[in-house]
């Protein structure tokens, strides 16, 4: 029965005290007193403990729901859930909360219900079984099966189906709001990338009009921008190819109706759909290209600019490296705790850009130039590529295995063939793209091998 999450629960949620469309205030409570409140609203303390338990299960994952598939954020609401249960569940106020309710939910606020197989909250939709019913969970019909020797679990499962499994113990963190506070766009790559492509691909499966991406790993390339820019006509967003927050919220919401999250025969979120390539959060332990990214990304800021200092290049999440990511974040006035979240990894990327960006070429001379900032994929053209396919084209003179490429500005088929080569030659992920951790082992061998012709 029990799963291991490493999904969160939300220290907090915001509740739409009325209807969605109703002008009434918004409030913001502790996620585990919102559980007590609803549990204290819509069962009775008196009732048998297993049946508190499994409702309180059911109350728990409702919410939860609500906030891992966005319900309202998606269409334009500025919370979480509602209080009107003609929508969601009871919430009142500052009313009082029963004692017995309050120890189980201290217990329990932190496990919820998944389908097997799956990693997000089922939608666990209840009615009380009297005045109202719904293929639901039967809050007065669990007292009944509680009374007749029903565990938790079985009660659980009597409603919503054999296959569910419950999450326990996951950890509590502050969420937010899922979008990355920056537009995403061609030559981004990263976890809301990955996101983006498996949930447009979803939405494809019934709007063929949208292309499926061929290579959904994390990388925004042309594929993903053509999809993006399909899926924009679609729903009457202006077509950019760039997915903003308007875009970013209109995929969830459509992702959630196609996957039927919002209803009981809800689909999840598969474990394979969520083996994203990239941590959420980089800090000490963490490490691998993603590490080996922000380490280039400081050092080359750091050059630049004497106040940090130069850290070695290793993929280790080191004392040095948090270090480092520390100074970069009180420089520039983040939160200070050394690790690399979304406003982090924003402000690195802002930065590094905008100290390549103002590089004269003269800087240079015969040596390659640094990474652009952004993913080189298939299907791109311009200077960058150019200069990408001179510095490959030049290395293959001295490592036969790598195909000799013509020098066009378009990222084919051929100069993809010649990436992927050069990452397996130099123990690199072979994916065909280049981000900073290849373009920079490119141009160190491109150097090197000028140097020793000179």
């Amino acid at each position: 029965m029990p799963e291991n999450a490493n999904q969160q629960i939300p220290e907090t949620i915001t509740v739409h005290l009325g209807a969605p469309d109703q002008n009434a205030p918004n409030v913001t409570v502790p996620f585990a007193d919102y559980v007590k409140n609803v549990a204290s609203s819509e069962i009775y303390p008196n009732w048998p403990e297993n049946a508190i338990r499994a409702n309180i299960y059911a109350i728990t994952t409702y919410a939860l729901n609500r906030i891992y598939t966005e319900w309202y954020p998606s269409r334009g609401y500025d919370f979480d859930i509602t209080n009107t249960t003609r929508f969601d569940q009871a919430y009142v106020d500052g009313r009082d909360i029963f004692e017995n309710i309050s120890v189980i939910v201290d217990e329990l606020f932190n496990d919820y219900v998944v389908r097997q197989g799956t990693v997000n909250p089922l939608f666990t939709q209840f009615c009380n079984g009297t005045t109202s019913t719904c293929a639901g969970l039967s809050q007065w019909g669990t007292v009944d099966l509680a009374n007749s020797g029903l565990s938790p679990y079985q009660i659980l499962q009597n409603y919503y189906g054999e296959d569910i499994n419950i999450i326990m113990n996951a950890p509590v963190e502050n969420i937010g709001e899922s979008y990355p506070g920056t537009p995403l766009q061609l030559g981004d790559a990263g976890n809301n990338i990955e996101i983006i492509q498996d949930e447009l691909n979803r939405i494809a499966r019934n709007y063929p009009a949208i292309p499926i991406i061929p290579r959904p790993n994390g990388v925004f390339d042309t594929a993903t921008e053509e999809a993006v820019r399909a899926f924009q006509e679609i729903f009457n967003l202006p077509v950019t190819g760039i997915v903003d927050k308007a875009t970013w919220y209109r995929i969830k919401q459509y992702y959630t109706g196609v996957k039927s999250l919002s209803d009981l025969i809800s689909e999840g979120v598969t474990l394979q759909e969520a083996q994203v390539p990239y941590e959420s959060v980089l800090r000490i332990g963490s490490v691998g290209t993603p590490v080996r990214l922000i380490q280039y990304y400081l050092d080359v800021i750091a050059y630049f600019n004497g106040v940090f200092n130069i850290i070695p290049l290793n993929g280790i999440y080191d004392q040095t490296t948090a270090d480092a990511v520390s100074a970069f974040q009180q420089f520039y006035g983040l939160n200070d705790n050394g690790e690399v979240g979304q406003e982090t990894w924003n402000k690195l990327q802002e930065v590094y850009r905008n100290t390549v960006s103002s590089i004269p070429e003269q800087f240079y001379g015969n040596r390659a130039k640094l990474y652009p900032g952004y993913f080189l994929s298939e299907g791109m053209r311009g200077q960058d590529v150019t200069e990408l396919q001179t510095y490959l084209s030049f290395i293959a003179d001295y490592y036969n295995d790598i195909p000799k490429i013509p020098i066009t500005g378009y990222f084919g088929s051929q100069t993809r063939n010649a990436v992927e080569t050069f990452q397996r030659l130099f123990g690199l992920e072979p994916i065909g793209s280049v981000g900073a951790v290849t373009w920079n082992t490119i141009a160190q061998q491109y150097d090197f091998l000028v140097e020793t012709e000179t």
